[in-house]
């Protein structure tokens, strides 16, 4: 869909004119989805998502997202932003679209922010959580979309001992899919594990970004260390590699989801912005 540049602010609205910059809320169910991304012959939330909100505002619409999910992933927490005229009724936008959208994705919330408001740039970090059950039986019927069935017993205490080996600034090429242009150095400021009450082990993991397929590539690797097919050290030890590491399997997707995207107050929208475009190499 055409629209204003994605990574440009809005345009003020002057009167009864001009655009405004507005926030989008939103969730999905990621199974039936190929991803955030549009693609050419393929169901995307934002294929979907653009195609709807221009129908209801008669209006060509171009999203940003915080997140670009890959297929199978869902969300809870994810964020975009939309440049539209001043003259929508920005509040009543998700009560319209619902009318509209499929059931398995929602738009929750829709408000005007400040012009500096980039929901990709802007961004403060990223919060996902990925759900895995080692039950004899599987997974629970009613989460059987969201949480993965692991096979073998997993000992969380070994999985977060290789887990803290893993945080802070590092090159995680070893973890991500390269993509050309792109650096594949991160900040990893959580992840952490847990064995909650029902037996299901939450991951949650926490950055200032991620890189293509690097939270699956993560929990992969702590999977193959919670079965003891690898020693607690071994993931810590991929960050030496210059390229991606063979012998990291990357976990289903379906097990995915981003819960939260954090932002600065809206004084500091645009410094964020400014320098998440740089690009980082380690010192």
């Amino acid at each position: 869909m055409s629209g204003s540049p994605a990574d440009e602010p809005a345009v003020p609205a002057s009167g009864g004119g001009g655009l405004v910059r507005v926030r989008l809320d939103l969730a999905y169910d990621g199974t039936e989805f190929s991803g955030w991304a549009r693609q050419p012959s393929r169901r995307t939330v934002c294929g979907v998502l653009e195609d709807t909100m221009s129908m209801v505002l008669r209006e060509d619409v171009s999203l940003t997202v915080a997140g670009r999910t890959d297929a199978g992933v869902h969300a809870t927490g994810q964020v975009a932003h939309v440049d539209l005229p001043s003259s929508v009724d920005v509040p009543a936008l998700p009560k319209r679209l619902a009318r509209a959208l499929p059931t398995d994705v929602r738009v929750f919330s829709a408000r005007v922010v400040p012009a500096a408001f980039d929901a990709r740039f802007s961004a403060l970090r990223r919060h996902y959580e990925y759900r895995v059950t080692d039950a004899a039986f599987g997974a629970h019927p009613l989460r059987r979309l969201d949480t993965l069935a692991w096979p073998r017993a997993l000992d969380v205490a070994a999985m977060n001992a290789a887990a803290e080996l893993l945080l802070g600034e590092h090159d995680f090429c070893a973890f991500c899919k390269r993509r050309e242009g792109a650096t594949t150095i991160r900040e990893l400021q959580r992840l952490s594990l847990s064995r909650g009450d029902d037996g299901v082990i939450t991951a949650f993991v926490s950055a200032d970004a991620f890189c293509h397929s690097m939270v699956r590539s993560l929990i992969g690797a702590l999977l193959a260390v919670g079965e003891g097919r690898k020693g607690v050290e071994w993931p810590g030890s991929l960050l030496s590699l210059h390229g991606r590491a063979s012998g990291v399997t990357v976990a289903p997707a379906h097990g995915l989801s981003l819960v939260r995207v954090d932002f600065p107050g809206d004084g500091e929208l645009g410094a964020r912005a400014e320098a998440t475009r740089r690009v980082r190499t380690l010192s």
